[in-house]
């Protein structure tokens, strides 16, 4: 049957996604999960939160140095006056939660493409 297309019960045509069973591993920790519950890269919820921790650690760190670096710069080289330091405080949250939210996308989508099992997981 050389070039014979796998028909489904209903006379569609067997896709990729069909052919797959009820449970998949998770790609990360390893435990078997339903197919719906993970994602394109068949991550579990549970993996893709503690993804989502780890860059957030790693993020408020990043952001701390970035605004601590800015508030330097203001104070060192600009030496602000009095008069506006509101707006110079401002310009340095506003560093911190911009970087903040940049470095969490980056960590996490360093974290998603590494390859690494967590620790503790299956093997």
């Amino acid at each position: 049957m050389a070039g014979a297309t796998l028909r489904r019960d209903d006379g569609e045509s067997m896709g990729f996604r069909d052919s797959i069973t009820d449970e998949i591993q998770c790609s990360r920790c390893g435990e078997r999960r339903d197919r719906s519950d993970v994602d394109r890269l068949l991550w579990c919820v549970g993996c893709r939160v503690r993804a989502r921790l780890i860059a957030t650690r790693r993020a408020r760190i990043a952001a701390t140095v970035l605004a601590v670096i800015v508030a330097g710069y203001i104070w060192g080289l600009i030496r602000p006056t009095d008069v506006v330091i509101g707006g110079w405080i401002a310009t340095v949250i506003a560093a911190y939660w911009i970087g903040g939210r940049l470095a969490r996308e980056i960590f996490y989508g360093i974290e998603r493409s590494n390859r690494k099992r967590y620790p503790g997981s299956g093997s």
